[in-house]
């Protein structure tokens, strides 16, 4: 070893010495080795790095030859890139772009993939990446599922409104030029004018269910929740439907009480469960029993049980019977004056509550319904508070509605 290099040698040795006495002497007194320096973001180009990789929005870099340049896991999310090829439609789109330099901006349909991603419809804008060096285009994508969702149940919401109510007000109408074709006949007028009563009263009610179907989907605030006793609710449900059910000489039947509470608002959970037992009442046979039950499982979740003997839901329909104004029987559902909107309300009321429905059912045997939820403690009542105090106020109208239906998405997610 020359002196040179020996010289050089001691010096780095000499100068590693005095770090390591310093920090010696600094850890007496409590300091730490300082962290790598790959865990400090220290360059731009670390953050722009960081930034694309943890966006919501999908970005893909690709360069004439379709190489792809640069992505982002939401890239492929979406289905715009997968590995390392792009998607056909966004590649050809490129291509157009690459030619006359123009953004353009299209819509993709995705098919239901078995790894359960959510993402169905993505809108993706392709543009140059510079108008100075035509060699790249970028291409951001967003997530349209959503809105693409919203926009389908607003249309159906639209079509299936449109033609429930042609129905009654055509017969408002027809019952209406019967009447003054002959106003002189008591015996026309009576039998018309019930007619046309009943019309009415059908269209009211529709009116009147649309509107608390709009509330409960989150057009408006839903009331401030309390406790509330099932044995209740119950109580109350049975009373809306006992004269009915004493023309069919039908028995509302019910379990033992409970003294459970849950939280919630009382006129929606009475509206609910009245609601399946003036179901279970028009579909039953005259004659045979209804039953309403209650049940405490794992000490944390009453279940709500109404039965009927009826004549029972085929299993194709059962899967249908919580949308909106699908009727199993229609022939019996207007008869009875149902709308067709009774379990959408009812699984709507459930879901703010915090609980789920199920359906049992035979056909020729009977159904059962089963309404599940939390039983109220006080430790539910500040849980519950301090989530709703953590949430933005909904705005009202529409805009609620697809803040109501983005919250319900996060939380099946």
């Amino acid at each position: 070893m020359s002196p040179a290099v020996a010289f050089v040698l001691g010096a780095l040795l000499a100068a590693a010495a005095v770090a390591l006495a310093r920090w010696v002497g600094r850890r007496g007194q409590g300091a730490s080795l300082p962290e790598p320096e790959e865990h400090h973001v220290s360059t731009m180009s670390q953050v722009l790095h960081l930034a694309i990789q943890g966006s919501t929005t999908g970005f893909l870099v690709v360069n004439r030859t379709g190489r792809v340049i640069m992505s982002n896991p939401r890239a492929h999310e979406m289905s715009i890139v997968h590995g390392r090829t792009v998607n056909p439609t966004v590649m050809e789109t490129a291509r157009d772009v690459f030619d006359d330099l123009e953004t353009r901006t299209i819509d993709l349909d995705l098919p239901k993939r078995a790894t359960g991603s959510l993402v169905r419809s993505v809108r993706a804008v392709v543009k140059p990446l510079t108008l100075t060096d035509t060699s790249f285009v970028i291409v951001y994508g967003t997530d349209e599922s959503e809105n693409v969702r919203m926009e389908a149940a607003r249309r159906d919401f639209v079509a299936n409104v449109s033609h429930e109510l042609k129905t009654p007000v055509g017969g408002v109408s027809l019952l209406a030029q019967a009447l003054l074709q002959d106003p002189g006949d008591p015996e026309m007028v009576t039998y018309f004018g019930e007619k046309l009563l009943k019309e009415s009263h059908r269209m009211g009610d529709m009116i009147t269910d649309l509107i608390s179907l709009s509330k409960l989907q989150g057009a408006e605030a839903l009331p401030e929740m309390a406790p509330v006793r099932v044995d209740d609710v119950i109580d109350d449900a049975i009373q809306r439907n006992q004269v009915t059910a004493d023309n069919r000489e039908i028995e509302l039947t019910r379990s033992a009480r409970t003294g459970i509470k849950v939280l919630g608002d009382r006129a929606l959970l009475t509206a609910a469960v009245s609601n399946l037992v003036s179901n279970a009442v028009n579909y039953s046979p005259n004659n045979q029993p209804v039953t309403i039950t209650q049940k405490i499982v794992r000490d944390s979740v009453v279940l709500i049980r109404v039965t009927d003997r009826g004549i029972g839901i085929a299993p194709e329909d059962q899967k249908r019977v919580f949308e909106r104004f699908y009727r199993v029987d229609k022939a019996r559902s207007r008869s009875t004056g149902g709308t067709g909107l009774g379990l959408a309300i009812v699984k709507h009321v459930v879901a703010n509550h915090g609980g789920n429905i199920k359906l049992w059912s035979r056909p020729e045997t009977g159904s059962t319904f089963t309404i599940e939820l939390p039983i109220y403690t006080p430790e539910t009542q500040v849980a519950m508070g301090e989530r709703e105090a953590e949430k933005p106020s909904a705005p009202s109208g529409p805009a609620g509605m697809r803040v109501a239906a983005r919250r319900k998405e996060r939380e099946k997610q």
